[in-house]
């Protein structure tokens, strides 16, 4: 009887890292900080730290690559940028390329930007990712005892994160305002307040979003906010929703709602647009 040989398909699952502070990013055991780079003024190097927070010993290839941010806040990869985009990765260096990190072990990337003196005026932005790099079973490791005449499908998780790593050249203009702001009902009782974020100018916006409820006797209840909201270049607007607290207390039927876009600043924070929504 002829026995079929087995076939071993290693599938690759990519995810794509969320924040969980205002500063940091991780994704797996590998953490990340700072969660974004910016090149501006005569920044000329910066660090980006690296941190396993796993039991094992992981190692990590680490790249750039590109996205176009679309109206709705997700990323693209694309190859060529859009018109009035501008790629980064061609002007800056880092080392190393890859590293291998033990448990509990840290370590940074360099960044250098070089070759500024003849860039144009206006802001270029690649990402750089850090792929994690499966270990590798050796020939002749596997399970003697396994069936060999089925077919069979490991699943390998390839996890990766990617950091916006921003250059800015001349003076910065930008502005930004909120419209469209409306409630919208969703299952389970949720209530979701949905806006658009309208972006003017030559560089990116990137802010904490606040939402607060200020009630007919002039009480205010914060009700909302989301860390780290951006829109790229060259994107002018930007659709956001986000889901408030509903709060007991708090009559989304009367009173009106504050909503606030600020820099994140270690200093003084920058106000980038207020806006409001009046109630029902």
């Amino acid at each position: 009887m002829y026995k079929s040989k087995k076939i071993v398909f290693l599938l690759a699952l990519f995810f794509m890292a969320g924040a969980i502070t205002p500063r940091a990013f991780a994704q797996g055991n590998l953490l990340v900080t700072p969660r974004r780079v910016v090149f501006d003024g005569s920044r000329r190097v910066m660090e980006l730290n690296l941190a396993n927070t796993g039991r094992d010993t992981a190692r990590y290839n680490i790249s750039f690559i590109q996205y176009r941010m679309t109206q709705e806040g997700t990323f693209e990869e694309i190859t060529e940028p859009d018109p009035g985009q501008f790629f980064a990765d061609k002007h800056i260096r880092f080392f190393p390329r890859s590293v291998t990190l033990a448990p509990n072990e840290a370590q940074t990337v360099r960044m250098q930007v070089v070759g500024r003196e003849g860039l144009e005026p206006g802001e270029y932005r690649s990402h750089v990712y850090f792929r994690a790099v499966p270990n590798e079973v050796a020939l002749g490791e596997d399970d003697p005892n396994r069936d060999t005449t089925s077919v069979s499908v490991r699943l390998i998780p390839i996890f990766g994160i990617t950091i916006p790593v921003i250059i800015r050249v001349g003076d910065s203009a930008r502005e930004v305002y909120l419209s469209d702001l409306a409630l919208e009902k969703g299952e389970n009782g949720s209530l979701y307040l949905k806006m658009s974020f309208n972006r003017s100018g030559n560089m990116s916006v990137y802010g904490d979003l606040n939402v607060t409820h200020v009630g007919t006797n002039g009480t205010e209840t914060p009700v909302g906010v989301v860390n780290g909201i951006a829109v790229y270049t060259p994107n002018t607007i930007r659709n956001f929703r986000i889901e408030l607290n509903n709060q007991s207390g708090v009559d989304f039927n009367s009173g009106k709602l504050l909503v606030t876009y600020t820099a994140q600043s270690d200093l003084k924070p920058e106000t980038y647009a207020t806006a409001q929504l009046e109630l029902p």
